[in-house]
């Protein structure tokens, strides 16, 4: 596609500070974008890639100036590695847009399809869902992630990043709208807001006009703002509450080795697990070796866990509610499986919920009744991911219902619309 086909600039217009301007550059590049080829887009991702790889000394000068500031700012070394880039993280960064790219293209795929009586035939197609907003927090990989998922599924990503990654997000969405311009596609396929106040995060998240879609991406207090400002449609990355419950009937060592996995692999990520639950009837020979093998978790639980195992505290009631993302985690001891998907139902986040179990029956029931976007068979929470499940890529997990649920891959980047085609025909 000639680059004339577009006339919107090749890096951000420093005089376009209102949200509502960069609203409509979102929304006129989300329009031009539906009427690209997959080829197209995919040419886009190749380009941008290579330019990101090119900027690498670029980004990592403005990484600098993150890291320096977080750092003076007092700011814990967890959260400051979660900002640091290095050349490794750039080139992967690069190498995540090509995976993206060799992905398959869900806009245009016929969902189903019917011919009617009359012979009007009806199709359901996939397209894109238009402007997708992302609002995130210091992870500055986000912007090059997010970009690659929303231009891949046809869609303008609109971006707000915090300020602790301003810099660094500048650097990487100019090198990515250079690549998706140096192919003729427009460059507003992404938008960086760069007013990083409290004020244009409420302002983004009533953009009803120009916004089709809004994932905040970030903790309690992030979700909090959403669900307290936003008025344009929104899909939350929730809490991840996980819990664990080992049945009566589960293989111990087998249920040690997944909690052991779904704890200690990764702490402070969304499907790591922080609530373990115990049938009574083998509390007493799984909590103490459970204690024992994982014996760099802080564990707290109800009266009936501590009396088993000594080193057990005390949980306080906030805690069974708790997304810890360190090495603690609750446990609590029921009669039986009403009694475990009662406690589950009651303190959990809907994200992902696992039974170890070897009877049939007491799995059929728990993923059943059990009410989350992911319930999982005698295998770890950490397996509630887009590319565990196959989707090469996820930008977030959805705690809610409608219209995504559990990882979002391309696919939940689209949305449907009817074709119907005729002969003629005319309703009677």
């Amino acid at each position: 596609m000639p680059a004339s086909a577009f006339d919107a600039p090749a890096s951000l217009d420093t005089a376009d500070t209102e949200m509502s301007v960069l609203g409509r550059r979102a929304k006129r590049a989300a329009t031009l974008l539906a009427g690209t080829s997959g080829a197209e887009r995919n040419d886009a991702l190749l380009a941008a890639a290579e330019l990101l790889e090119a900027a690498t000394d670029e980004v990592l000068a403005a990484n600098d100036v993150d890291v320096a500031a977080a750092q003076a700012a007092g700011t814990s070394e967890t959260l400051v590695d979660r900002l640091r880039l290095d050349s490794g993280r750039i080139a992967a960064m690069a190498a995540g847009l090509r995976s993206v790219e060799a992905l398959a293209d869900p806009v245009g795929q016929v969902v189903d399809g019917w011919t009617r009586p009359n012979g009007l035939e009806i199709e359901r197609v996939r397209v894109p869902l238009g402007v997708v907003a992302i609002i995130y927090e210091s992870r500055p990989n986000v912007t090059s992630d997010a970009f690659g998922l929303c231009l891949k599924s046809g869609n303008a990503a609109f971006l707000r990043g915090s300020s602790a990654a301003l810099v660094s997000n500048k650097a990487i969405a100019g090198a990515l709208r250079q690549g998706v311009a140096k192919v003729g596609l427009p460059a507003d396929a992404l938008v960086l807001v760069e007013d990083t106040g409290h004020e244009a995060a409420a302002e983004f998240m009533r953009l009803r006009e120009y916004i089709d879609c809004l994932i905040p991406r970030g903790g309690p207090a992030l979700i909090a703002s959403v669900l307290a400002n936003a008025t344009v449609p929104y899909v939350i990355d929730g809490d991840g509450n996980c819990h664990i419950y080992v049945d009566a009937d589960a293989d111990l060592d087998m249920a040690a080795d997944i909690v052991a996995n779904a704890k200690l692999s990764r702490p402070s990520v969304c499907n790591a697990a922080e609530s373990l639950v115990v049938h009574a009837d083998i509390a007493a020979e799984f909590l103490p070796q459970v204690v024992r093998e994982l014996a760099e978790v802080e564990f707290v639980g109800d009266a009936a866990a501590q009396s088993l195992v000594p080193q057990i505290a005390p949980a306080t009631p906030a805690d069974f509610s708790t997304e810890f993302l360190a090495l603690k985690m609750s446990v609590a001891v029921v009669d039986d499986l009403d009694a475990a998907i009662e406690h589950i139902d009651r303190h959990g986040s809907g994200h992902s919920e696992a039974i170890v179990t070897r009877s049939l029956a007491a799995a059929q029931e728990f993923t059943r009744r059990v009410d989350a976007a992911a319930v999982l068979v005698n295998a770890s929470t950490r397996f509630v991911d887009g590319e565990e499940f196959g989707f090469g890529a996820e930008i977030g997990i959805s705690t809610q219902k409608l219209h995504a649920r559990g990882p979002m891959g391309l696919e939940q980047l689209t949305t449907t619309k009817f074709v119907v085609t005729g002969e003629g025909h005319t309703r009677g």
